[in-house]
């Protein structure tokens, strides 16, 4: 697919405005849409036609990179929420395809992100049941944007088939999304997420290799990064997203700092992955905030040489012509602030006035219906 030059011709004000190769993809800028969750499928998990108008919208906005909303892998224990969009048979990868085709004639490139809920799951219409690490309660309560309500119950403790089984998820929606036409996949370890919680030593209290130092609780990373990348076979872009805040525990931090994080993000890389995704704020990667040691991107990209997107605040300008500036990260995902304005890049590239992020756009369900996405301030 050629690329777009109609938001490169002003490249020289702005640096997330020059085209650029990432983890083998070519794309027209450096602006890329984050993943966030509509819950705005049908109830059986299929994307609908105003998804693909949804995404679209960036597309023509003049996003590089699309990377979509966590989409569950299997029909045991990975949907998260009532509505997410799933990837786990033919009529679903089907649905997707005119997300896809919307977003390449558009001029964007398009990642599907792969998610499983584990511990955190508040609505599965497979099972009444989650499933995590350990029999660990997490913190807090149940989205209500997402449907949910009350505390989380305490999940069940994954059997080692049972890991496996979600282990063969990530990987054959991986395939079916690379059918389908996307042009890679980012496999969410972040935010909370199953992966996630077998990285966090208070909800991983496994002894059987899974769990235990680092190193261990890295393993189901490994392993998913791995089978994904070997199921989907070269050309075919891996990413894989990491955070050190949850969904209910947003102050989480890795607890052993770089060297940790140098650990995690290793595992990724050591598996096939072509490239990172950081999500988070503050110390996590703002310039002149880190004191005390580098930003969690640049550290990503020191341990592992891989291309990393950093997201967060990004559509912040002095913070993130500084984020590219000083190599923090090559990409930004943008995430409220895209809302607020799809088309983003055209607006910088024009110097034009940004619209402010509305919170009530995801009030009180932060679905498509809710709140239109307006393309004007």
């Amino acid at each position: 697919m050629p690329v777009s030059t109609e938001v490169v011709e002003v490249a020289g004000a702005h640096p997330a405005l020059a085209a650029c190769e990432f983890a083998g993809l070519e794309l027209r800028n450096r602006f890329a849409l984050a993943p966030m969750t509509r819950v705005s499928a049908t109830e059986d998990g299929r994307a609908t036609q105003e998804m693909a108008e949804y995404y679209e919208a960036f597309a023509e906005g003049g996003f590089g990179l699309l990377i979509t909303e966590g989409t569950y892998t299997d029909t045991a224990f990975s949907q998260g929420y009532l509505h997410q969009p799933g990837i786990t048979d033919e009529a679903q990868a089907a649905a997707w395809r005119p997300v896809v085709d919307r977003a390449h004639a558009a001029g964007a490139r398009v990642v599907l992100q792969l998610m499983h809920a584990g511990a955190v799951a508040q609505g599965n219409r497979f099972s009444d049941r989650a499933v995590g690490p350990s029999a660990v309660r997490p913190l807090g309560e149940q989205l209500t944007k997402y449907r949910g309500s009350g505390r989380w119950p305490v999940p069940l403790e994954m059997t080692r088939r049972q890991i496996a089984e979600a282990v063969h998820g990530f990987a054959a929606a991986a395939v079916r999304a690379r059918d389908a036409g996307f042009d890679g996949v980012e496999i969410h370890a972040a935010n909370g997420y199953l992966l996630d919680q077998f990285l966090t030593p208070y909800t991983n209290l496994r002894t059987d290799g899974y769990g235990g130092d680092v190193e261990e609780r890295s393993r189901l990373v490994r392993e998913v990064t791995a089978e994904v990348r070997g199921a989907t076979g070269p050309g075919f872009v891996v990413g894989v997203r990491f955070s050190q805040g949850k969904i209910n525990d947003p102050s989480w931090r890795w607890p052993g700092g770089d060297a940790e994080a140098g650990v995690v993000f290793t595992a990724a890389a050591s598996a096939g992955a072509d490239y990172l995704h950081l999500a988070g704020s503050g110390r996590d990667w703002f310039p002149g905030e880190a004191p005390d040691g580098p930003s969690l991107p640049s550290l990503a990209r020191k341990a592992t040489g891989l291309p990393v997107i950093a997201n967060g605040g990004l559509h912040r300008d002095a913070v993130a012509r500084r984020v590219l500036d000083e190599r923090h990260a090559d990409v930004l995902a943008i995430g409220t602030g895209a809302l607020a304005n799809p088309d983003l890049p055209r607006r910088v590239a024009e110097g034009a006035d940004r619209a402010p992020f509305d919170p009530r756009m995801l009030e009180p369900l932060a679905t498509l219906g809710n709140a239109r996405v307006s393309t004007h301030a």
